[in-house]
């Protein structure tokens, strides 16, 4: 079981070789933090009391003019061992990440509720920054501006027509449609509508385009069962594109 001790803030030996670096900033702001939660988290060292982890709490204190502090004790260490956990207790720490939206969430009611945001280590020009992020990445799960489009490459059979549409919802519509007791305005007005719920199979479709002859193909582009391109879709009426998406698009198709 780890023993935490008192020990005197004099007594301790900072490591000489401790490649991490403590800015006065940095060192106010985790003065800061012990100000307000108190000193939470003990200072790690060997047995001679040379600091192996927390030398910014060290520092800390100094600045603070705390007398005495927590320390536990890493004992049967080897040399390497203790130089190696000075750069992992720093490195393992930096390499965790952040819900920035969710910081952003806790941050902002942290504020609301009147606590001290300095504590936290965030500098209001972070956190402001941070709830902007936060707008800005909600917009842009709302528009993207990637399009997304179909792409089909034929093979070598020519489907026949039967495969290129499934009629069978259609066709129930229909047949109910004709059976109902609607007048023949009516009638005729939802048989329109039924053609609609034609399921076309655009890949077998692309395959047909590919066999079929020029007459053909452009009757099939009119009515919008294959776009080639968007310039011509955008002519027929099938398409409505503003210049800005079109570069875009044109940009990632090259």
């Amino acid at each position: 079981m780890l023993h935490v001790e008192q020990i005197s803030v004099a007594n301790l030996i900072p490591f000489a070789k401790n490649s991490r670096t403590h800015s006065d900033a940095q060192v106010a702001q985790i003065a800061g933090s012990i100000r307000e939660f108190g000193f939470t988290n003990p200072i790690l060292i060997d047995e001679q009391n040379g600091v192996i982890a927390g030398h910014g709490r060290l520092l800390a204190a100094r600045k603070l003019g705390i007398d005495d502090v927590p320390c536990i004790r890493l004992e049967g260490l080897t040399d390497a061992q203790k130089r190696a956990y000075v750069i992992a207790d720093n490195k393992i720490a930096l390499n965790a990440g952040w819900d920035e939206k969710l910081l952003a969430l806790e941050l902002k009611e942290l504020g609301d509720l009147g606590f001290d945001t300095d504590s936290t280590g965030f500098t209001s020009e972070e956190i402001a920054a941070l709830s902007m992020d936060d707008i800005a990445s909600e917009t842009e799960d709302s528009y993207t501006k990637k399009i997304e489009t179909p792409k089909y490459e034929p093979n070598n059979e020519k489907p026949s027509l039967s495969e290129l549409c499934n009629r069978e919802k259609a066709q129930k519509l229909i047949d109910d449609i004709k059976v109902s007791g609607l007048t023949e305005d009516e009638k005729n007005f939802l048989l329109m509508a039924a053609e609609r719920h034609i399921v076309f199979d655009y890949k077998k479709i692309a395959d047909y385009y590919a066999h079929a002859n020029a007459e053909m193909q452009n009757l099939m582009e009119m009515s919008a069962l294959v776009i080639i391109d968007f310039d011509k879709a955008i002519e027929n009426g099938f398409v409505k594109l503003s210049n800005e998406l079109k570069e875009m698009f044109d940009l990632e198709d090259e």
